[in-house]
């Protein structure tokens, strides 16, 4: 199996020189496979693996006359091979090279996909752990509801990561295939023998059903699976930005030395990478109707699709790359101002308690329908009021003091509750 594609960085698989190195191996290991079975001798087998280079310069002065691509590189190829040069492409259509040599590129870009992710995991997996019990107001509609933690909420973006680890793992195997099955994709010039050996060599599988292409349904798949992923990570990045806000600032992007956050105002310290993160997300999910339009090829073949894929392959996997890097910078840097959550959480004499109280008149005898409207009182008439204080309206009416003790009321206002079953969660995610 080839593994020169793992390279260290996602922009040096998508350059011209590993597309057309891409493509030389699929020829090379054509040959090799047409060695095996005897139809190419060694002598040229040996001429074709020591002359076997290509220019891509040269390429593209030929392609400037031809315009046809890989008849250009296989004009390049053989101009430096020569004679042997008679061996390599026999029986195969340009697909065959095209599409198996992307495979390569996109089988090497989910790797390193799958890299970033599983470094996320992590950064997230360890925040969640030593923010298990930093308690803060969880929200709904963009209000206040009920006490979580900080840590519960990481858990929630460290599950949906191990899902996209799992739809990446998922997509190397959906990706990793290719052709050699000639025009039409019949194997009517080719034995399907050859495809099997330059697959195996290649580290993929040969395509169920190829016609002269390989269906796009699977390039599609992989648009669609980098434009989730990033708009999960536009979950994370909205969320930090709603927390910076200066009214909540709960948490808060790392701010380095030296940096500067206005060319106005000299204050400002904003969330920019999230922001960053937010906004290539928009572009990733762009690139979805384009992947779809894509599937519907007409006939066996057509090219309609290969000029948006040479923008939106390497597009969406250099750009999820860099959100996962960036994200795992954002996250593992972020300031946690607990005593903000806590100051936050217990604005109006602790509103957000309501639930509890409610539950606790009716577990002591009140009907629920007038639990609901007392209860509801209290906490609109704090809401409602500059200084309001919700716990201080419970302990002037008598309704409520009769029933509840004041030992009774004081438990529930804590937030030992809603932390008591997040080792439930807990032990789902392994933290």
């Amino acid at each position: 199996m080839i593994d020169r594609y793992t390279l260290p960085e996602m922009g040096k698989i998508w350059t011209e020189q590993a597309k057309f190195q891409s493509w030389l191996d699929v020829e090379l290991a054509a040959c090799e496979a047409n060695l095996n079975l005897g139809n190419i001798p060694q002598s040229g087998m040996q001429e074709i693996r020591e002359k076997a280079t290509f220019c891509p310069k040269r390429i593209l002065e030929i392609e400037s006359e031809v315009r046809h691509d890989v008849i250009a590189f296989l004009t390049n190829l053989n101009e430096n091979i020569g004679d042997a040069g008679r061996y390599i492409h026999v029986g195969m259509t340009s697909s065959d090279v095209l599409d198996t040599g992307l495979a390569l590129q996109l089988k090497a870009s989910v790797k390193l996909l799958i890299k970033e992710n599983k470094i996320l995991e992590e950064i997230i997996r360890a925040k969640a752990r030593e923010h298990k019990n930093t308690v803060m107001i969880g929200r709904s509609h963009a209000i206040h509801g009920e006490p979580i933690t900080f840590g519960f909420k990481l858990a929630g973006w460290l599950a949906e990561t191990i899902r996209n680890q799992k739809r990446l793992e998922q997509l190397e195997k959906d990706i990793s295939v290719g052709q050699v099955s000639g025009a039409m994709g019949t194997y009517a010039n080719t034995d399907p023998e050859i495809e099997r050996i330059v697959c195996d060599h290649l580290g993929l599988t040969p395509d169920t059903v190829s016609t002269q292409v390989i269906s796009r349904d699977r390039h599609a798949n992989y648009v669609q699976t980098l434009a989730l992923i990033g708009s999960s990570l536009d979950r994370f990045a909205t969320e930090i930005r709603n927390l910076q806000r200066t009214d909540v600032l709960e948490v808060e992007e790392g701010f380095a030395k030296g940096q500067k956050g206005s060319s106005a105002m000299p204050h400002k310290r904003n969330p920019i990478r999230s922001e960053r993160i937010s906004g290539l997300s928009r572009v990733l999910r762009s690139y979805v109707v384009a992947a779809l339009e894509n599937v519907a090829l007409w006939h066996e073949r057509d090219i309609s699709h290969s000029s948006a894929e040479r923008m939106m392959l390497p597009d969406t996997s250099i750009t999820l790359h860099f959100m996962l890097r960036e994200i795992s910078e954002v996250i593992k840097g972020l300031g946690i101002y607990s005593n903000n959550m806590l100051k936050n959480m217990n604005i109006y004499g602790g509103v957000v308690f309501s639930q509890r109280v409610l539950l606790a008149l009716v577990e002591n005898g009140m009907k629920r329908e007038n639990a609901y409207k007392l209860v509801q009182k209290h906490a609109h008439d704090a809401w409602n009021t500059e200084y309001g204080d919700f716990r201080a309206n419970l302990n002037n009416d008598k309704a409520i003091t009769e029933i509840l003790s004041e030992e009774q009321l004081n438990s529930c206002f804590s937030t030992e509750t809603h932390q008591s079953n997040l080792d439930v969660v807990w032990k789902r995610l392994e933290i």
